[in-house]
């Protein structure tokens, strides 16, 4: 039987300049990520609406968030079959799209790990691994678009 759990945040708006939203461009789209116990994120929506390209935006936040729960199912997994994994590293990248109507959405992610594991390592069974983890992980099991594995290996 399943179990279900919930997961908790507060999302503060902080761009009022004084005039609320009184004008469109009257106000920033910036905001705080605040968890309790865990440290604040400022955020600010993308750089192609006008936000603040030193902030993470939503689009980076669910890029980041689908490549990390692969990778710590790609650790568990590898762990499991005895594939000692040294270093992991992702450069993910996703392509998205936004239509006349200014609706976006995602077409497509690629996870692009590098991963550096002991000499001795079944490089196709290290590989297999990254085709079972959509079964089990939270965030690839959510989402609504294809995702894509493009990983390299170096032995230690």
């Amino acid at each position: 039987m399943s179990a279900e759990h919930e997961y908790g945040c507060r999302i503060q708006w902080t761009g009022d300049r004084g005039q609320g939203t009184r004008t469109y461009r009257g106000y920033d789209r910036t905001w705080d990520i605040v968890t309790p116990g865990k440290p604040v994120i400022h955020c600010s929506n993308d750089p192609l609406l006008g936000g603040n390209p030193g902030l993470p935006n939503p689009e980076d936040l669910l890029l980041a968030s689908l490549s990390a729960c692969h990778m710590l199912w790609y650790l568990h997994l590898a762990s499991n079959a005895g594939i000692i994994v040294r270093s992991y590293k992702d450069d993910p990248v996703a392509v998205g799209e936004t239509a006349p109507s200014g609706a976006g959405r995602f077409l497509r992610a690629t996870l692009r790990p590098h991963i550096l594991v002991e000499a001795g390592a079944d490089l196709d069974r290290a590989d297999a691994i990254h085709h079972e983890i959509h079964k089990v992980c939270f965030i690839a099991r959510s989402v609504n678009f294809p995702v894509e594995y493009a990983a390299t290996y170096d032995l230690k």
